[in-house]
């Protein structure tokens, strides 16, 4: 599906900086004028069962990726998982994974109460590793594979 949205919106924490990230970045690129990214806040990271890298040290990663598009794109630290997507009126679509889809589902429930209109939701399809199961920051975490796939 390609379609050309104003502006779109991806979210996420962005640790351990992976191939399925790069999808989704990639899928919001070649679909939106203007790009937001949420990056979640340390505090908002904290909440997680895991150690996650500082937030400055995951947004200059991230700008390694978004900077090799010409595109508009804004970052901001968001503090819980609706980031500005609810109350952000010039929003078209956001981008989300399988597993954060029912989140986009809840913004656009919360921006349908306040007057919004709800956003289109995008899923992108899973990127799988070499094993053929989906490639996460978890598994990174845990050694059982590299950023792209690889097994380790």
């Amino acid at each position: 599906m390609k379609a050309n949205y104003k502006k779109i919106a991806i979210g996420g924490t962005f640790d351990k900086l992976h191939k399925g990230h790069e999808a989704l970045i990639k899928t919001a690129f070649e679909m939106g004028d203007e790009i937001l990214i949420g990056i979640t806040s340390d505090e908002f990271a904290n909440n997680k069962n895991h150690i996650i890298e500082p937030c400055k040290s995951r947004i200059r990663r991230l700008k390694k990726i978004i900077n090799t598009y010409d595109k508009k794109y804004q970052i901001k630290e968001i503090y819980d998982s609706m980031g500005t997507a609810d109350k952000d009126p010039e929003l078209d679509a956001i981008v989300v994974s399988h597993e954060t889809e029912q989140s986009a589902v809840y913004i656009n429930t919360v921006r349908k109460e306040t007057g919004l209109n709800p956003l289109d939701i995008i899923v992108i399809e899973w990127v799988f590793a070499d094993d053929g199961v989906p490639i996460s920051s978890t598994r990174i975490r845990k050694g059982e594979i590299d950023q792209k796939g690889k097994l380790l």
